[in-house]
């Protein structure tokens, strides 16, 4: 796919992935619109990036998802929709009552997964009408296999990993010509896991690998030790779940557990 002259629409565009994401397309010679929640993350990063157009919106709101298409319709429309924008939330035990445990998966299903899917429906018959577009979701190495510290965020990665592949199937079906990517990101060095002492990969990296993936028609993008983990999983289940969580890990989430 050719990135130049395209324009992108970027959620969660403001910081970490999507701002990096913005910085390489425009390089690239796309024309980029980030979204996110917050107005002075937005501000700056138009002060980082003068390219850049920013409208303030959240993908959890129903009402911004509309003005956020009626916005992006005025300007013109977008050739790709990168559904960037996600959430995590801290660690609970799934063993002990907890009414936080529900009011965390709400959250997380709510951006992490219909937000993908509502942005989708309003943008799926602009994108039908170019010749070539694409819409790329962001899922995780832990649509692969779950993380006990990030159970529901799992959860999520995995339902929106799901849904990706039969949305690309069900374009194919009906012969439209849009492109549907998957990225599978692996720990990386984000506002989100920065208390999080594993190996991460840069956002510049993860990017660079996305772009080189898309020219390429990659529709299924793993990113650094996603591969491996990828292979072992299938074939070494048990494996990769310890690979995944460590036994320190299982000390984290005793402060949960209420005796």
């Amino acid at each position: 796919m050719d990135i130049k002259g395209k324009t992108v629409l970027i959620t969660g565009g403001a910081s970490g992935i999507g701002l990096e994401s913005a910085r390489q397309f425009l390089a690239e010679g796309a024309s980029v619109i980030i979204t996110g929640r917050n107005e002075d993350k937005l501000n700056d990063a138009k002060k980082m990036l003068p390219a850049l157009t920013i409208i303030k919106s959240d993908v959890e709101n129903e009402n911004d998802a509309l003005s956020l298409f009626e916005k992006v319709t005025f300007l013109g429309g977008i050739d790709i929709l990168y559904n960037n924008a996600g959430v995590g939330t801290p660690a609970l035990n799934l063993g002990i009552a907890n009414d936080q445990i529900l009011k965390n998966a709400v959250y997380e299903m709510n951006v992490n997964y219909f937000g993908v899917i509502r942005l989708n429906n309003l943008f799926i018959d602009m994108l039908k009408s170019r010749k070539e577009s694409a819409i790329i979701n962001t899922t995780s190495i832990l649509s692969l296999v779950p993380a006990l510290e990030e159970p529901t965020y799992s959860a999520t990665k995995t339902a929106l990993s799901f849904y990706t592949k039969i949305l690309r199937k069900n374009l194919e079906i009906i012969k439209s010509t849009v492109k549907v990517f998957e990225l599978l990101p692996p720990v990386v060095a984000t506002e989100m896991t920065a208390k999080r002492t594993d190996k991460k990969m840069t956002p510049e990296e993860l990017v660079r690998i996305l772009i080189n993936g898309i020219k390429k028609d990659q529709f299924t993008i793993r990113a650094g030790n996603t591969k491996a983990l990828y292979i072992v999983s299938r074939f070494f289940p048990k494996l990769a779940f310890d690979l995944v969580n460590p036994k320190k890990i299982y000390q984290n989430l005793k402060p949960s557990i209420k005796l």
